[in-house]
């Protein structure tokens, strides 16, 4: 079994939480599934869980470098240069990435409102891009974008190779 969750904003990517915070326990996804890979509390979007160990595995192997896409709200105006670092890859202080897909989008008409909301300022602009990546390593898009001057404000990841978010609004999950 293959599921794919909208995971929420701020709820945490696992089962159970020490300190009562929320988690996926209160989805109310069938017993025995497993996630797939990571998504940070702040971050928001496409969760696979499966309850097949041989399946998670590949889903987690880095070899499989199955590109992930998201949409990200960064704070700022993305330069040609800027978009261009990012297409060649950033350094970070755990080495270089690998070169990203981006290009610079309006906000998308399907996005469902943030709670809490990002906070607004009128005297900084912002901007959405869509991003792609092949890695999956600690906060690595929020890393990229800080990296060329354009802080991470919303990340919500749309796709994992094949599979994507397709209308699941947040909190709500389909088996594949």
């Amino acid at each position: 079994m293959l599921i794919a969750l909208n995971k929420p904003h701020l709820v945490h990517s696992k089962f159970t939480d020490l300190e009562g915070r929320p988690t996926l326990a209160q989805f109310g996804l069938p017993p025995r599934v497993q996630i797939a890979g990571r998504l940070d509390h702040d971050s928001e979007g496409l969760l696979l869980l499966t309850d097949d160990g041989r399946q998670n595995q590949q889903l987690t192997d880095p070899r499989w470098k199955a590109p992930k896409t998201y949409v990200v709200q960064v704070e700022g105006t993305p330069s040609e240069d800027a978009l261009a670092r990012l297409r060649a890859g950033v350094v970070l202080k755990d080495g270089p990435t690998l070169p990203a897909e981006v290009r610079a989008i309006d906000e998308p008409a399907w996005l469902w409102p943030r709670v809490p909301p990002v906070r607004f300022r009128k005297t900084v602009p912002d901007a959405w891009l869509e991003l792609v990546i092949r890695e999956g390593r600690n906060r690595q898009v929020r890393r990229m974008t800080a990296a060329v001057g354009l802080p991470t404000l919303r990340l919500i990841r749309v796709r994992i190779g094949p599979y994507a978010l397709d209308g699941l609004t947040p909190g709500t999950w389909r088996e594949i």
